[in-house]
């Protein structure tokens, strides 16, 4: 095995770790909702003015999509949407007080998360860093660009419909 494929799967090996010691205490802190609304949840929280084309560009998924489970997640309670008075045209979405509050949950877990994985990363150096972000960045730019050119439709490979 060359050091392309080691590289794609320590990643991939990675993910699957993280996501298998961090999936339990999820599901049971955030028993209610699925990953996909979490997520919509944590960006709508970090974005002000949030809305269906930004949602779905960063999620990767169509914008029906993105319109399904905002609605699932108006009627839940947790997200509202509005307009603002200069453009009546696009639609916002922020979190309510429900919606906070999963959201302060969702970081409270990540928070918990990077502490456990704390020893590792206390032990990379800056340069070494600054070398895995800039391979990182790359890497995703050329994802990005082959997704574009093959007109991928990645909405079926997660659970957002």
């Amino acid at each position: 095995m060359n050091k392309e494929e080691q590289v794609i799967l320590g990643f991939r090996d990675l993910l699957n770790k993280i996501v298998s010691l961090n999936k339990p205490k999820m599901k049971d802190s955030l028993k209610d909702h699925k990953s996909s609304e979490v997520h919509c949840i944590e960006y709508i929280g970090r974005n002000v003015d949030s809305n269906v084309t930004k949602l779905a560009e960063s999620f990767y998924v169509t914008r029906g999509a993105i319109s399904k489970l905002t609605k699932k997640l108006i009627k839940k309670g947790i997200i509202e949407s509005y307009q603002k008075p200069d453009n009546k045209k696009e639609i916002y979405f922020r979190l309510t007080p429900q919606g906070k509050v999963i959201n302060k949950v969702h970081e409270e877990l990540h928070k918990e998360f990077q502490e456990r994985d704390k020893a590792v990363f206390e032990q990379v150096t800056e340069e070494q860093f600054d070398i895995m972000l800039n391979f990182v960045e790359k890497y995703s730019r050329h994802l990005d660009a082959e997704i574009k050119k093959q007109g991928v439709d990645i909405t079926n490979q997660n659970d957002f419909e």
